[in-house]
């Protein structure tokens, strides 16, 4: 793609970001999601591949059903109460229609079809933004209406999230495909306390954005999209390899990783909400996650591949690795003992 396309497409994401989670007017706020789904989709079919045209098809008809109910909703809502305010959604009908567009928005259970097909026609580059900034304006809707929405939904969605996310993730071998579920898992976690404590579902988000940026990095850097292929990638860059697996540990939430923080926090939460079935659950469904997570890591670093005639080692490559990647999974894996600090600020 042209240097200078790539550039108008980027500055076109992080303006419609901004629009989004800087606006108090639906019209805006729908305004700053279309300009975000029309400027990902050059992005997403630059390969010129059908997958790719096939993925940027299904993005574009997913997100602009999406849009529609986000229309929907807000003009139900004005109807009835004439109010524009994105914080002042409260009517029901609205509020229901709402979470429908965001759940599409974001993937969610039982919207989600449409992710793990589009994340596996991307490109690693892609697949980071659609897995990390495309989900921030939704989740900023989320927040401001938080207050709004019904609770019994949300966690049923949350709870459908987290175990089809760990389940549909068991059995792929694509890794873009397990990186999809595993962005419809946690989703599922940030759902499920939004409308008990907002800032803990973007502290997990933020966190999660770190750890996913730090795996798709890894991997594009490393050039492997399979399996397969992961197992025969340790001889390029061995130490990279090694945080690569406490990266994968970390983000399926093991201690004492930087992983585990939003995963505590949110099951200590819904205790002090007495929600103690849910958070049982939950944390129960995660473990699915793990199974998964734990065979990538096995594939990354702990097995050997297999000497027959026809397999040949990867060549060690010289070049360094890059310092977003050694910051990213440095962060990744260190950060939880400075938790009391990282509450303090939000």
């Amino acid at each position: 793609m042209n240097p200078q396309a790539k550039l108008i497409f980027t500055i076109s994401l992080l303006l419609g970001t901004t629009i989004t989670i800087s606006s108090n007017h639906w019209i805006m706020a729908w305004t700053g999601l279309e300009i975000n789904t029309l400027a990902i989709l050059p992005l997403i079919s630059k390969s010129h591949h059908p997958r790719s045209i096939e993925a940027a098809t299904k993005y574009f008809l997913t997100q602009a059903a999406a849009s529609t109910l986000v229309l929907f909703s807000s003009m139900t809502n004005a109807w009835c109460t004439g109010q524009w305010d994105i914080t002042q959604l409260s009517h029901p009908t609205s509020s229901l229609i709402l979470t429908s567009a965001i759940a599409m928005k974001l993937g969610l259970v039982p919207f989600h079809f449409w992710f793990p097909e589009v994340l596996q026609g991307s490109p690693l580059s892609t697949g980071l933004i659609l897995s990390t900034i495309m989900k921030l304006p939704p989740i900023t809707l989320l927040y401001m209406t938080s207050s709004s929405l019904n609770p019994t939904l949300l966690t049923t969605l949350a709870i459908l999230s987290v175990a089809i996310g760990g389940w549909m993730g068991l059995n792929q071998t694509q890794i873009r495909k397990i990186l999809a579920f595993s962005s419809i898992s946690h989703l599922g976690w940030m759902t499920i306390v939004i409308i008990y404590n907002p800032k803990l579902t973007l502290l997990n988000f933020y966190l999660y954005t770190m750890m996913t940026a730090a795996v798709f990095l890894t991997l594009n850097s490393i050039k492997v999209l399979k399996l397969s292929t992961l197992m025969t990638a340790w001889t390029k860059v061995p130490s990279l390899n090694a945080m690569l697996l406490l990266t994968l540990l970390s983000l399926a939430g093991l201690p004492p990783l930087t992983g585990f923080l939003p995963k505590w926090l949110i099951i200590q939460e819904l205790t002090k909400q007495e929600m103690i079935p849910a958070a049982t659950l939950i944390s129960l469904l995660s473990l699915l996650s793990l199974f998964f997570y734990l065979r990538l890591a096995y594939c990354t670093t702990i097995t050997l591949p297999p000497h027959t005639t026809n397999h040949m080692k990867q060549w060690r490559t010289g070049k360094s690795t890059h310092v977003l990647i050694a910051i990213l999974t440095t962060m990744s894996v260190i950060l939880l003992p400075i938790s009391p600090m990282i509450l303090t600020i939000i």
